[in-house]
């Protein structure tokens, strides 16, 4: 899977996963209330009970006032007696927190029924019951939707992965597409390019007059422009599972070897070339290592700017490629390594190139580090810790 591939699919799961989330959280918060609304119910019968008790014992104690002035307690209850306007007159209860717009409610603990009276025993118009809730009720609700939800998790976790990959069917595709095209182009490009570079190799340009010479420049530089894409999609599509061919080499001859190559791009674009090789050895595959360095040198020659600058060095352990190029955003260099991404449309390719140099690096161990400014250039550092073996 690709990487835009993989970043659709994570997409399409945290979206799915949040929608059903959502769902699921939705209805498990309706069954809470209503597991909640039947225990209130069951508790509010006995509770009525009580009050009518009570009352009775405020009735008494108001004809008996003021020769009686004990408040009447129960220890199946606690209550408490306000009047018309919300003013405690006296309280048994855990807390002074009440809520006279409900007729029976749960707080910290405790269930809590209001009774308005209609007679005003003792001045008070709302007498409020207090009795201890039992919490066996949330245990077993919590417990079901704990259950439900593992269930349901594990049967939205495997419909979502089926829906994802339903869902990146067409982009599959559209790829597929796209290989099989690059990999009959890549049998049929074989042929003539051997055949153009072939008839090039034996001109020698030098008896040419000057303006035979600077058209014979352009054919080369064009023709090697088609090789270098050519043996990026004859890596991807023909040579893709041949297993590397390791040998100690000469890492400075090669890069000098790929430079002579990009040279007449190089000049045709009037950039300086500063190089800076010190002698450096790598047990790699040759042809995995010039794409690799192919790659790089392609794109700083091609997103450079006439007359800038490209800088080439070279240590034992590290190859720094430097231009003065247009430079890409951050958000770009997070996505550079993508297979058939691209940032300028004004420059040819398919956006392989990079993806190749990634697939390269992360075979032999390398590192990549990528600093590029909008406008300012891109410097690319590969480095390695050790020789691969």
């Amino acid at each position: 899977m690709l990487r835009s591939e993989r970043k659709s699919f994570r997409r399409f799961l945290a979206l799915y996963a949040l929608l059903m989330l959502g769902i699921f959280s939705l209805a498990s918060y309706v069954y809470y209330r209503a597991q909640e609304q039947l225990m209130l119910t069951g508790v509010k019968s006995r509770m009525i009970d009580y009050a009518a008790e009570q009352i009775r014992r405020l009735r008494e104690l108001h004809y008996a006032f003021p020769f009686e002035r004990t408040y009447p307690r129960d220890p199946r209850f606690r209550s408490a007696i306000y009047d018309l306007e919300y003013v405690r007159i006296f309280s048994t209860l855990h807390s002074d927190r009440v809520d006279f717009l409900r007729d029976i409610y749960r707080r910290d603990g405790y269930v809590y029924f209001v009774k308005l009276l209609d007679s005003y025993y003792l001045g008070a118009k709302y007498l409020f019951i207090e009795v201890p809730e039992d919490r066996r009720w949330l245990t077993v609700t919590l417990e079901r939707i704990l259950i439900a939800g593992l269930i349901l998790g594990a049967l939205m976790a495997v419909l979502g992965y089926f829906l994802a990959r339903l869902f990146l069917r067409p982009m599959r595709r559209s790829i597929e597409l796209l290989d099989r095209f690059i990999q009959d182009t890549t049998h049929e490009l074989n042929t003539p390019l051997s055949a153009i570079l072939g008839n090039i190799e034996m001109i020698e340009s030098r008896r040419l007059e000057a303006r035979d010479r600077k058209r014979f420049e352009r054919i080369a530089l064009a023709a090697r422009t088609v090789s270098t894409l050519y043996e990026d999609l004859k890596f991807l599509t023909l040579e893709r599972h041949r297993p590397p061919e390791d040998e100690p080499l000469d890492m400075k001859a090669l890069l000098e070897e790929r430079l002579e190559f990009f040279a007449l791009a190089i000049r045709s674009k009037q950039i300086t070339l500063e190089r800076d090789l010190a002698p450096a050895q790598r047990v790699a595959d040759r042809r995995l290592m010039a794409r690799l360095i192919d790659n790089l040198l392609s794109n700083a020659i091609k997103y450079n700017r006439r007359g800038g600058m490209i800088r080439v060095r070279l240590r034992p352990r590290i190859l720094e490629i430097e231009d003065s190029g247009i430079g890409m955003a951050p958000d770009e260099v997070a996505e550079i390594f993508q297979r058939y991404r691209r940032f300028s449309e004004s420059e040819g390719g398919f956006g392989l190139g990079l993806d190749i140099v990634r697939r390269i690096a992360e075979h032999y161990g390398m590192t990549i580090d990528i600093s590029s400014e909008k406008g300012e250039g891109t410097r690319v550092r590969v480095i390695w810790e050790s020789d691969h073996a």
